[in-house]
C-alpha cells in the first residue's frame, strides 16, 4: 500500500512555544520604562488583532516594532527565555521532530533571528524555517523588517506555502486565524487549531480538528508519541466539593476535568458518569454495583477521604476498576480535635461554659487538672493513633496503646497487651 507523503507545517508563537515572542521581547526591552505595563498591554492587543485577522498583519508588525524599541543585543536574552517556554507537549515529544525532520516546516510571521535558535534543538534546520527578518540601523536598533518577505504581508502564509510547492498532504498546526486561512485558500489539506497555550474562538470555529496538545495531534495521525493516550481525552469527574487544588493540578496537566459541588444520587451518578474515566468522591456519594456496571469507561475511583465503605469494592474488582483512598487526609485534623477535647474535659471547660451561659460565675479549680503527667490510653494505633501519641507525649502525657495488630511504638509510648489493662491504668481513653 502506497502511503501519501505528509508535510507538517508548524506555527511558532503560541504553538511551538507557549508565548508570543514579541511580547516577551517587550518585557525585556521595557524593563526600566515607567510606562512598561501600558505599552505591553498595547502590544498584546495589537498582536491579538493581527492574529484574529481584524487588522492587517503588516500594520500589526509595524506598530509593535515601533513600540518595542529593541536592539540586536536584546535577542540573545530573548532566545534564552524562549528556550524555557517551549510548549510542554511539544517538549515531551521531541522524538517526533527527530524522526520526521524531513517532513517538518516552520512557517511563522515571527522572526528568524530568534526562531532558528529554538527550533534547531528540535532538529529543524534553518532552511526549513520560513519567517520574517529584522532590519537594524547603524546602532543595531531594530527599526523594521524586510517588506519584500511575503510573510510580512497580510495572509502571507498562503503565498509562502504556494511558493514551497510541497508534494503530498499538507497539515498546518497553529493557534491563529492566519494559520487557518491556508486551509481556506486550499493550499493546506488540514488545519489543526492548537489550543494548549491559547484558545481563539475564530480559529476554533474553522478548524478541521481542535488539538488541546501535541499528544492529541500525534494520536489522531497515528504517529509515535511519548504518551500512548492523550490526557485531554481522559475525562475526570470530581464530586462533593473536592479541594480546588485537585482540579487545578489535573486540568493543568492536560486532563478534562468536571467538578460538582454536591454528592449525587445513584440515578444522577449513572447519568453523569457516562464517558468518565476517573471518578473522585468523598464520603457521601454511594458508588453502588449498579453505578459501577453502568460506567463503561471508568478505570479508577479516588476517595478523597479515609474510608471506602461508600464504594462497592467487589463490583470494582470484578470490573477491573482500581480504588484508592487518602488515609492521611484528615489525620492531623482529627488529632488536633482529640487533643483539644482531652484538655477541655480535663479542665472541666464544658461545665464552666454551661454555667457561664446560664449567668453563673463559678470561680473554682475543683475538678480541673493539667494533662501533664496524666496517662493517655489509645485504643487503635493506626495513623491517627500514632500521631496523637506523638503530640500527647509532647504535652507531657504518658502514652499507652492497645492494638489488635503488632504495631511499633513511636517515641516513649508503651504497648499494652490487652484492652482491660489499658483501661485500668489510663486517666484518659481515646
Amino acid at each position: 500500500m502506497i502511503q501519501t507523503k505528509r508535510n507538517f507545517v508548524f506555527d511558532f508563537d503560541s504553538t511551538l512555544t507557549s508565548v508570543e515572542a514579541l511580547d516577551v521581547l517587550a518585557e525585556i526591552t521595557l524593563v526600566n520604562n515607567p510606562a512598561k505595563d501600558q505599552i505591553i498591554d498595547e502590544i498584546i492587543d495589537i498582536t491579538n488583532l493581527g492574529i484574529d485577522g481584524k487588522i492587517s498583519f503588516t500594520e500589526s508588525l509595524e506598530r509593535r516594532i515601533k513600540l518595542l524599541n529593541a536592539k540586536k543585543s536584546d535577542l540573545p536574552i530573548l532566545i534564552n527565555q524562549l528556550r524555557k517556554k517551549v510548549s510542554v507537549s511539544i517538549e515531551r515529544n521531541k522524538e517526533f521532530f527527530e524522526k520526521f525532520s524531513d517532513d517538518i516546516y516552520v512557517i511563522s510571521c515571527g522572526f528568524k533571528e530568534f526562531i532558528d535558535d529554538i527550533v534547531k534543538d528540535y532538529n529543524i534546520p534553518t532552511e526549513r524555517v520560513y519567517a520574517n527578518t529584522f532590519e537594524f540601523d547603524k546602532n543595531e536598533v531594530i527599526v523594521g523588517f524586510d517588506t519584500n518577505n511575503v510573510l510580512s504581508t497580510h495572509n502571507g502564509k498562503i503565498q509562502c506555502l504556494k511558493d514551497l510547492g510541497l508534494e503530498g498532504e499538507i497539515q498546518v498546526i497553529g493557534d491563529g486565524y492566519s494559520d487557518y486561512v491556508t486551509r481556506e485558500a486550499g493550499v493546506a489539506d488540514t488545519f489543526f487549531a492548537y489550543t494548549e497555550n491559547v484558545s481563539r474562538e475564530k480559529t476554533i470555529e474553522n478548524a478541521d480538528h481542535i488539538t488541546p496538545n501535541f499528544d492529541e495531534f500525534l494520536y489522531v495521525n497515528k504517529l509515535p508519541r511519548n504518551i500512548s493516550y492523550p490526557k485531554n481525552r481522559i475525562k475526570i469527574l470530581l464530586l462533593e466539593n473536592v479541594h480546588p487544588d485537585a482540579f487545578e493540578k489535573l486540568s493543568g496537566d492536560g486532563f478534562t476535568v468536571e467538578t460538582v459541588k454536591t454528592s449525587l444520587s445513584e440515578q444522577e451518578l449513572i447519568k453523569k458518569i457516562e464517558g468518565v474515566h476517573v471518578l473522585g468522591i468523598r464520603s457521601k456519594t454511594q458508588v453502588t454495583k449498579k453505578v459501577v456496571e453502568s460506567a463503561t469507561k471508568l478505570m479508577s475511583i479516588g476517595a478523597f477521604c479515609i474510608g471506602t465503605k461508600q464504594i462497592d469494592l467487589e463490583a470494582c474488582k470484578e470490573n477491573g476498576i482500581t480504588v484508592f483512598n487518602a488515609p492521611y487526609s484528615n489525620t492531623r485534623s482529627v488529632v488536633e480535635l482529640a487533643i483539644g477535647e482531652i484538655i477541655m474535659l480535663m479542665r472541666s471547660v464544658f461545665q464552666r461554659s454551661t454555667e457561664l451561659h446560664n449567668g453563673q460565675w463559678n470561680k473554682t479549680a475543683q475538678g480541673s487538672r493539667e494533662v501533664r503527667g496524666k496517662k493517655l490510653g489509645i485504643v487503635g494505633y493506626g495513623n491517627i493513633g500514632k500521631q496523637l501519641s506523638v503530640l500527647a507525649e509532647a504535652l507531657g502525657m504518658d502514652v499507652y496503646y492497645y492494638d489488635v495488630e503488632d504495631k511499633l511504638a513511636l517515641g516513649n509510648a508503651t504497648r499494652i497487651q490487652n484492652l482491660e489493662d489499658l483501661l485500668a491504668i489510663s486517666d484518659v481513653i481515646t
